[in-house]
């Protein structure tokens, strides 16, 4: 694990929009179609927006999401929405390349959803996995004392009493996030500061779900110093 300390969330927001494109270009070098596993979040809506073209095909890349909430497609709460209003739509990303998680006026009950999604996802690991972290230390809709961070066999889960409105949310599981190649925890803010620093330190899944996630060849914590102010202190 290595951390990575920015002085503002702006430059921030700037390198992890640089290090997509890189990521997406070093992956399609090697002749492969990138997966790239996206979050919400303020900080990575703010760095979706810097996303240019690059030297990049982004019209060959999958993207899926690590959480979503249960609401009708197209609503502004949901985080493939915002993905595709910041970015995904402005490159031309196809929408075959837009792996959504089902929708509550799908025709799915909340669980069969999960399963669905669960069935979507790729068998090789996902080049990259991008979350954010909560001030109570969640990672997806995987929630501090929530069942669904003990879940070992299912990839996606229904969450029904999100503590975060609205309360019914699909999430990827730690078997599902852990399987790639590349984790990237995304932090900004002052109010992040105690969760970035348990995660460093004494945290477990039970009470900081982010430090329960670890990618196969690299996990990088990518923060700005507000929310880096307590790693040195604990």
């Amino acid at each position: 694990m290595t951390t990575e300390v920015w002085p503002t969330a702006e430059e921030l927001a700037a390198v992890i929009a640089q290090r997509i494109t890189d990521k997406v270009a070093e992956v399609q070098r090697e002749g492969r179609t990138p997966a790239i596993v996206l979050t919400g979040g303020t900080i990575a809506i703010d760095a979706y927006e810097q996303i240019s073209g690059g030297d990049v095909d982004w019209t060959d890349v999958d993207f899926y999401w690590g959480d979503e909430r249960f609401v009708p497609a197209g609503d502004a709460d949901r985080n493939d929405q915002q993905a595709k209003d910041a970015f995904l739509d402005r490159l031309g990303v196809p929408a075959d390349r837009i792996h959504a998680m089902p929708a509550a006026d799908g025709g799915l009950a909340i669980g069969e959803a999960a399963d669905q999604y669960a069935a979507e996802l790729p068998s090789e690991p996902f080049d990259l996995v991008l979350l954010g972290v909560g001030p109570d230390g969640h990672i997806a809709s995987l929630f501090p004392g929530h069942p669904q961070v003990h879940e070992t066999k299912r990839l996606a889960v229904e969450v029904l009493d999100s503590p975060k409105p609205p309360p019914e949310r699909i999430s990827l599981t730690y078997p599902a996030l852990r399987n790639a190649q590349s984790v990237w925890l995304i932090v900004a803010g002052e109010g992040k500061a105690e969760a970035v620093a348990r995660a460093h330190a004494d945290g477990t899944i039970e009470d900081t779900p982010a430090s329960g996630v670890q990618g196969l060849a690299e996990t990088v914590w990518l923060v700005d110093v507000p929310a880096s102010a307590l790693i040195v202190r604990r």
